[in-house]
């Protein structure tokens, strides 16, 4: 075969793949055909543009633009987007029944008439990419919920369903949105509140709302949503008549109140003023949209807009702590001395005393406290006179602040403070309270205070010792008496002083409590009433085969709740041990023995 031959042929297969690819590949498929025949008309809702609905003497016209429908005539005003999109969805799924073909037609005269088809008072035209011609609605036909229509000029008929008749045989005002707005909650980020009674603004930073007249102060995040719901929810009950003209009839040439919601980046917002009660509708209210142009009603609970008050969308939470960005946490109380803590990654440590563990738990509670502590009065918006309340000399300060290690282009190097609460002096079951970053004096439970732990002994990690069961190599129990013993090559225990033989079992339990022995709560400092001096119960360990890493628990009185007071060597204070761990230390070591009696939940009050 010669070159040129070969070469034609490849020119020729080409041409038939890129057909097959680039035409064929997108034909429909004999199913798709098949279906796309039955269809009255076949569209694609996302290239309609415009709607023309002709019913009687009304024509309404309605357009798309950003993804929004909008009336255009007889009326402008926003469109009811999601009986639009029911409507093209109709057209999308529209079957024929049948066809009458143009020779049925022909063969007699009237029946175009017959059909309502002839001079038809209900008219659909669409418009845009694939927009079929006008849609002509006739006669309902004998069999139930069926109908006929044609197209403009054309000389066939279908009976079809009256879907399609149901969706578009409508008034115009049938058509229009009866949501007062297109906002949504999520998008308001500042509202501007007229009422009787003077202005409020409110803007929302990040995700919380904040008060910025008539005076500064955090926002209730919920009540201000549900402000703003009221507005964005509602709905229409009647169209009324548009803001051209005299609006005294309405209550609205001098509004009772408005309403402003704010959008980003949008300076102008979409106003809502409140006007009178309709005479002949007693449970609705005159309202003007801006935005719309129009006067309609809505249910008469909007009023409820008019009598709100700063304190009703102020939060009442004591103090809001940006926990991502908390790093210390310095704890000043009069006369205990100061508590610094530290985060470290996920734990947190007592960097007052040489970064030793704290108990991340209680840091936890701290906060989640204070946060959710509510304000129980507001004295004063402006914090004037502090001595009057304690709070030049606070009995309690607690700083929350961010630290950084090095200087970098955002912040300096070092703790860097951004709110603290101050506790002044006690009145009843409140105490009186101020937060630095806030010009406000409130009044808090008294309670609160107890809290608050001050002294930094009560901030140590809960984890007294964190051995293992066999790292316990020799063992002293002393009640009245003293029972020793040591572990043998066999991980037996020999009783080295005591009588009677070693209660194997009893031994095992103790070390397992006392391997991984934990406090239920630190008390602080060590002080008489604590026992400790006098103790019912004193246990010495060693961990190593030489005995040199010793160990030593003592457990003083016993605790109002049935626990005891105890202490350890390698911690400063005071810890209570819970009653479990208590009795199984108690246990007998001897199979001669007999239990040390509890000590009597009264001996001493706890701290």
């Amino acid at each position: 075969m010669k070159w040129k031959t070969t070469l034609v042929l490849l020119v020729i297969t080409g041409v038939v793949f890129a057909y097959m690819y680039f035409v064929e590949r997108k034909q429909p498929g004999t199913d798709e055909v098949t279906r796309q025949s039955q269809n009255v008309i076949n569209i694609s809702r996302d290239k309609i543009d415009g709607i023309v609905i002709q019913n009687g003497e009304d024509k309404i016209d309605l357009r798309k633009s950003d993804n929004k429908w909008r009336l255009q005539a007889p009326i402008k005003d926003q469109a009811d987007n999601s009986l639009i999109n029911n409507l093209l969805s109709d057209l999308e799924d529209w079957r024929k029944e049948a066809t009458i073909s143009a020779k049925e037609i022909e063969a007699e005269k009237n029946r175009l008439a017959e059909y309502g088809l002839s001079k038809p008072k209900l008219r659909l035209k669409l418009f845009g990419q694939g927009a079929p011609p006008e849609i002509l609605f006739g006669k309902d036909a004998a069999l139930e919920n069926k109908m006929y229509v044609r197209f403009e000029n054309a000389k066939t008929a279908f009976l079809v369903g009256q879907s399609v008749k149901k969706a578009i045989d409508k008034k115009p005002e049938e058509f229009r949105d009866r949501k007062l707005t297109d906002l949504i909650m999520a998008q308001v980020n500042r509202v501007v509140l007229k009422v009787p009674t003077g202005e409020m603004e409110l803007k929302k930073t990040s995700d919380h709302w904040d008060i910025v007249k008539p005076l500064h102060a955090r926002g209730n995040d919920q009540r201000i949503g549900d402000l703003i719901a009221q507005v964005t929810t509602a709905q229409i009950q009647q169209f009324v008549a548009d803001d051209r003209g005299d609006l005294h009839p309405y209550g609205l040439a001098e509004p009772r109140g408005s309403i402003t919601l704010f959008a980003e980046n949008d300076k102008v917002g979409q106003m809502l003023q409140i006007g009178s009660i309709p005479e002949k509708n007693k449970d609705q209210v005159y309202v003007r949209s801006a935005a719309r142009g129009f006067v309609y009603t809505l249910p008469k609970k909007i009023e409820e807009l008019l009598n709100t008050k700063p304190d009703d969308v102020r939060d009442r939470h004591l103090v809001r702590i940006d926990t991502k960005i908390l790093d210390r946490i310095t704890i000043n109380a009069t006369g205990k001395g100061k508590t610094v803590l530290g985060r470290k990654e996920e734990n947190w440590t007592i960097v007052s005393r040489n970064n030793a563990p704290a108990n991340s738990g209680e840091v936890q509670r701290l906060l989640d406290t204070l946060q959710n502590e509510q304000v129980a009065k507001f004295v004063e918006d402006v914090a004037s006179n502090l001595p009057k309340y304690g709070l030049d000399k606070p009995q309690l300060e607690i700083t929350f602040s961010s630290f950084a290690s090095e200087n970098t282009a955002e912040t300096k190097a070092g703790e860097q403070p951004f709110t603290s609460i101050a506790f002044g002096k006690i009145e009843g079951d409140n105490v009186y309270a101020r937060v630095a970053d806030e010009p406000f004096i409130v009044m808090v439970r008294r309670s609160l205070l107890d809290q608050i732990l001050s002294d930094p002994l009560q901030w140590q990690d809960l984890a007294i010792f964190n051995f293992k069961p066999e790292q316990i190599h020799r063992l002293s129990v002393v009640t009245d008496k003293e029972v020793s013993a040591v572990r043998e090559a066999n991980n037996q225990w020999k009783l080295e002083k005591g009588e009677g033989g070693i209660n194997q079992p009893n031994v095992q339990s103790l070390l397992n409590i006392l391997a991984t022995l934990r406090a239920v709560r630190w008390v602080g400092s060590a002080t008489p009433q604590h026992g400790l001096a006098k103790p019912q119960l004193m246990i010495a360990f060693t961990t190593s085969p030489d005995d040199k890493a010793s160990h030593k628990l003592t457990i003083g009185a016993a605790t109002n709740d049935g626990m005891g007071f105890a202490h350890v060597d390698e911690h400063e204070g005071t810890f209570v041990i819970a009653s479990p761990d208590l009795n199984g230390l108690k246990l007998p070591l001897t199979t001669r023995a007999t239990p040390i009696p509890s000590a009597s939940p009264s001996a001493s009050p706890t701290p």
